[in-house]
Parts: C-alpha cells; sequence; structure tokens
C-alpha cells in the first residue's frame, strides 16, 4: 500500500512540474488611461528616455548592425505618433538586459527538495563513494 501511494505521488508531481515548466511566464501592468497620457510634455519625456537608450553603445552598434544609420533612426522616431512613441518608452522600462535566471535557480531548488524528500518518504539513501 505505501508502494502504491509512493508511486502515485511520484507520478502526480512529475505531471505538475511538467505543466509548470510549460506555462508560459506573464506579467500583468498598469495600462495607461488615455486621457492622461496626451500632452507634448509627455512625448518630450519619452523621446528623452528613448534618445538615452539609442546613446548606449551597445544599442547603438546593434543597430548600425542592422544596417540603420542614425539620421535613419532619428527620422523613424520623429514619424512616430505620441502613442507609439509613449509605448516604445514603456517597453524600454522592461527590458532586461541579462535575462531572468532567479526563475530557473528557484524551479532547481524545488526539483532538488522534492528528490530529497522522495527519498527519504521511500527509505533509500544516495552513498557516494
Amino acid at each position: 500500500m505505501n508502494r502504491l501511494l509512493v508511486r502515485r505521488v511520484s507520478l502526480y508531481l512529475v505531471v505538475v512540474m511538467f505543466f509548470i515548466g510549460i506555462v508560459p511566464r506573464v506579467e500583468a501592468g498598469f495600462v495607461p488611461s488615455p486621457a492622461l497620457t496626451g500632452g507634448t510634455e509627455n512625448r518630450e519625456a519619452d523621446m528623452e528616455k528613448i534618445r538615452q537608450c539609442i546613446e548606449n553603445k551597445m544599442v547603438g552598434d546593434r543597430l548600425e548592425q542592422l544596417g540603420f544609420t542614425p539620421g535613419e533612426v532619428k527620422a523613424r522616431l520623429d514619424a512616430m505618433t505620441d502613442e507609439q512613441i509613449h509605448q516604445l518608452a514603456l517597453n524600454l522600462d522592461e527590458i532586461k538586459v541579462g535575462g531572468d535566471a532567479l526563475g530557473v535557480i528557484i524551479a532547481l531548488l524545488v526539483i532538488a527538495i522534492l528528490v530529497v524528500i522522495l527519498l527519504q518518504l521511500t527509505g533509500h539513501k544516495v552513498i557516494i563513494k
């Protein structure tokens, strides 16, 4: 009976970890009200944020690798609407340079803890010689 319970719990944990691993990470955020975001002062602040990002050496190098000259980038920015500029400025805040390794570390720790618990419940021991 005990062995059957351990197998069922193990199978359940494997299935749950599989579904947790394939579900995409979703982040929520506030949606700005159109009444609050209309104005030239917001466009100026957003353009300044975008200019600072473009002046970054890595971003400038990447734009040059893609074939964009600074004049083309400026022309494209000038052609964008206020809403597009604001959306781009908001998206710049969300960029993560190195990615997010915290989720991977937590998942590995949870898996290690589950393995240790399963070994303790079944009475098995790992001996390293």
